[in-house]
Formats: C-alpha cells, structure tokens, sequence
C-alpha cells in the first residue's frame, strides 16, 4: 500500500449541529507515503456540504510543502462555526504526518 491513513482531532464549538453527535471535530485524511499528497480527506462536520467543502480545499495539497496554505485556505473560505476546530483539528493532523515522517 502506497498511502498511509491519518487523524487530527480539535475540540467543536458549543451551539453547532455536530456538537450533539461529536464532542471532537476530526479531520481524517489518506496521504500518498512518497509524496505527502492528501489523496482523499474527511471530516465529521454535520452536513455533508461541509464535509465535501473541506474535502476539496484539502485534496492534492502535499504535507511536505506544510500546513500554512490549507490554513489559510480554511480561513479564507470557511466561515462556519466550526473554523477554528477545522484549523486545530489541521494542525493535529499535520503533527501526526510529522511524527510519521520523523520515524521513517
């Protein structure tokens, strides 16, 4: 297998529509090994809009060229609740690329 599948984790804001099936906002996303491209990703918003719209901002970025651009991405385009969760949940998922990479 070429890819490797990983998870970021952020605390949701109180008063959304997730926060009554989630108290985390989790980001998941399946990351091409060679290349730190995110091939697909994922995420636990309530409507699948949401889930589809943080899947597409995500999508093709490479983790070996760093967090910044989707951040801003996120901060730019989303204006949801649940912006700041979206960017924690990012930076989550970016640590846990680097310890991967670290040990590889």
């Amino acid at each position: 297998m070429n890819t490797i599948f990983i998870a970021g984790h952020a605390k949701l804001p109180s008063g959304m529509a997730a926060k009554s099936i989630y108290d985390t906002l989790t980001i998941t996303a399946e990351v091409d090994k060679k290349y730190g491209v995110i091939v697909t990703a994922s995420c636990t918003l309530a409507t699948l809009h949401g889930r589809e719209f943080v899947q597409q901002l995500l999508r093709g970025h490479s983790l070996k060229d760093g967090i910044e651009h989707p951040v801003d991405e996120i901060s730019i385009h989303y204006l949801g609740k649940a912006g700041n969760a979206l960017i924690s949940a990012l930076k989550d998922l970016y640590k846990q690329y680097e310890q991967y990479s670290s040990s590889t």
